[in-house]
């Protein structure tokens, strides 16, 4: 049986375009309908059309992406991924963006050593980029409450005219709906301002 190429692309949500990594793998030859597409986040490899691709691939066939990160986000996953790939089925995988990542050019043990090597330090790379983001939104948050800014989302104001249309609409003589147009409010607004009314004038 002739081996086949396979091309594999996502992106983390329907409202992000894969054009530009379909594109890609048009323009290495392969056919459309080899070419697998999730729509979804990369922090496991629990997706459809990834395991569709996985039920189909063979000893000898190719996987090409785009980057690693196509793959997942998980380094320690897709390290094991990988050598399920290339180990487990015998497969190989070409990464576009990174040509050290290609095992079609060094098959067999070198070849395994150096994706090891690579996806290591490509996730140590990642990890270190994570720490790094938690500790700049960390001294963020503490220079923030050092100046006294308040973090989240500003408090609700009453309306000027508030205490004249909450009176009417205890009264009876308007419906909330009414009242919350007259406020221009939302309903969780209203209903949180007036418990909040409500225990100032008890």
């Amino acid at each position: 049986m002739e081996n086949k190429t396979f091309g594999y692309c996502r992106v983390s949500s329907s409202e992000q375009n894969e054009d530009r990594q379909v594109q890609a793998m048009l323009d290495l030859g392969i056919k459309e309908r080899d070419i697998f597409v999730d729509k979804q986040s990369g922090k496991n490899f629990d997706r459809p059309m990834y395991q569709a691709l996985k039920a189909q691939l063979r000893k000898g066939d190719i996987l090409v992406i785009k980057s690693i990160d196509r793959l997942g986000r998980n380094y320690k996953q897709i390290c094991e991924e990988w050598r399920d790939i290339t180990g487990g089925l015998g497969a190989y995988i070409k990464v576009i963006d990174l040509p050290l990542l290609d095992t079609t050019r060094t098959d067999g043990l070198i070849g395994q050593v150096i994706s090891d090597i690579v996806l290591q330090l490509l996730g140590f790379v990642a990890e270190q980029e994570r720490a790094f983001i938690r500790q700049r939104q960390a001294e963020g948050i503490a220079c923030a409450k050092a100046k006294g800014k308040k973090l989240g989302r500003p408090a609700v104001q009453f309306p000027d005219n508030w205490d004249e249309v909450y009176v009417i609409w205890k009264a009876g003589e308007i419906t909330a709906r009414e009242a919350m147009k007259r406020l221009c409010m939302k309903p969780t607004s209203f209903y949180k301002l007036a418990n909040i009314f409500q225990k100032k004038t008890e």
